[in-house]
């Protein structure tokens, strides 16, 4: 092991020791939560936030419903470094005039909670405050920690095999082509190296921009530089290297590999030190939807990338040791989003398809103590349910106003108009989603937001969702027991 992760490791048990001292004053809980691409996190946080705040309707969160709860509040957060959950402004997207969905955030964030409750169990019954950090941030900044075990030639040789699967070379064409031209053995040229980068970061934007992608080839800061944009350590790319390959000093490859690892200590490393090894809890969005319409090589890989989410947890049970100086996530929720726009009767299925896809993985971290668990919901529900008559036969159905410009059978619609869709089933059995004999689609627009009207003494209440209370329980429900 290095002196610098001996250092590592020495800063993250004085951070947690730390925070483990002022929890003994008041308890704390960190929430992480975080979401492949278009998986609606950032309206989640919102919402979860919302419902909290101003007393929603969450009858599976035990302490809401028992009445427990007597006052939850926003309180100024705890890291000056780290920007603030703009959480005002994503409430006012939601339920303005134009009732748009918040900009999705490309950086961390966080908003700390304080929860005053009554508590129901143990010796210390009686008024309790538990302050709850929420820590928003890209998932492709959690897949960016699988890289920390990997060195540059594994890396590039992942990142060459995915774009040459046949479902992305269409995609990876640009870059492809140019990788061609790459010499990993030719000399440690920087405008070759700046080049090359450019192309292989296009063809990552690409890659993001499809609308049924549902996660990217890290490094994940390539797509959000922020202030390191144009440094060294964000300009490298993949080299087509091949199974006896050796970097040799002085070339291009060995360049390339000098910034892989300069990424790693200068993005990965501060991410998993200062934020990610102080978690308590995690939830995982996915919008599953999206890789189910793209079918089964999507679906495989939002199945490694969930796997290699979960492997980059420090997940296991707390004992009172580790609590203090290296503590561990004990709770890890896997999330399918857009419930809304299936009827109920395919939320279980939906659900199941989300356990068969972290199935393995979840095995592993249930074996080092961690609970794990899947589940399906829509922090803010945009639709209705009906059932339509198409013959003879009545279908479950969702109502619901799309967005402008969203296309439904042979009308496109403006953004005003409801529409009343049958989004289709899902199959019974969840590993039928890699069955190319299974037949089964499903199809439904994107709607808006939900118009919450107010209620007879003028107040509104937060939007409707399925299922944030249970995610709720299992996330922070026996802290406030």
């Amino acid at each position: 092991m290095s002196q610098s992760t001996y250092l590592d490791e020495a800063r993250n048990a004085a951070l947690a020791f730390g925070d483990s001292l002022l929890g003994l004053a008041r308890p704390r809980l960190r929430l992480g939560v975080t979401g492949l691409s278009r998986s609606g996190k950032t309206v989640f946080t919102t919402a979860l936030i919302q419902n909290l705040v101003e007393g929603g309707k969450l009858p599976v969160l035990k302490a809401s419903a028992q009445g427990r709860i007597t006052r939850v509040r926003l309180v100024p957060q705890p890291d000056p470094e780290i920007p603030r959950f703009p959480y005002e402004a994503h409430r006012a997207a939601l339920a303005g005039p134009e009732r748009r969905w918040p900009d999705s955030t490309r950086r961390i964030s966080e908003l700390r909670v304080e929860i005053d409750y009554e508590r129901a169990e143990g010796w210390f019954k009686g008024p309790a405050t538990l302050t709850l950090d929420i820590v928003d941030y890209p998932g492709e900044w959690l897949l960016d920690l699988a890289l920390i075990g990997q060195d540059y030639i594994a890396w590039s040789r992942q990142a060459v095999t995915d774009a040459r699967k046949a479902h992305r070379r269409e995609t990876a064409a640009e870059w492809l082509a140019d990788l061609a031209l790459r010499d990993p053995a030719g000399p440690a040229d920087e405008m070759a190296a700046e080049a090359a980068s450019d192309i292989f970061k296009a063809y990552l934007g690409r890659l993001r921009a499809d609308p049924e992608a549902v996660a990217v080839t890290p490094p994940g800061r390539f797509l959000m530089p922020g202030d390191l944009e144009g440094s060294p350590a964000l300009t490298f790319a993949p080299l087509d290297l091949g199974p006896d390959a050796q970097v040799a000093p002085g070339t291009l490859a060995a360049l390339m590999a000098e910034r892989f690892e300069a990424y790693k200590r200068v993005v990965v490393t501060p991410f998993f030190r200062d934020h990610f090894a102080r978690l308590d809890r995690q939830i995982v969005l996915v919008d599953a939807l999206a890789a189910l319409d793209a079918g089964a090589p999507a679906l495989a890989d939002l199945e490694t990338a969930l796997g290699q989410a979960l492997a980059a947890f420090q997940v296991g049970r707390n004992s009172f040791l580790s609590s203090l100086f290296a503590p561990r996530i004990e709770r890890v929720l896997f999330a399918a989003t857009k419930a809304d726009h299936l009827h109920h009767t395919s939320h279980d299925r939906l659900a199941a398809v989300m356990g068969h896809l972290v199935a393995r993985a979840a095995t592993r971290a249930q074996g080092a103590g961690a609970r794990v668990e899947t589940m399906a919901l829509a922090a803010v529900r945009a639709t209705r349910e009906v059932r339509i008559k198409e013959g003879r036969e009545e279908l479950p159905a969702i109502v619901g106003v799309p967005e402008a410009g969203e296309v439904v059978g042979s009308e496109t619609f403006d953004g005003s108009s409801e529409a009343a869709i049958f989004p289709g089933e899902l199959p019974e059995r969840p590993e039928a989603i890699f069955d190319p004999a299974s037949r089964w689609q499903i199809r439904a627009p994107r709607f808006r937001p939900p118009l919450v009207a107010p209620d007879a003494g003028g107040r509104v209440q937060p939007p409707p969702q399925i299922r944030l209370d249970r995610a709720l329980e299992f996330l922070i429900g026996d802290r406030l027991a």
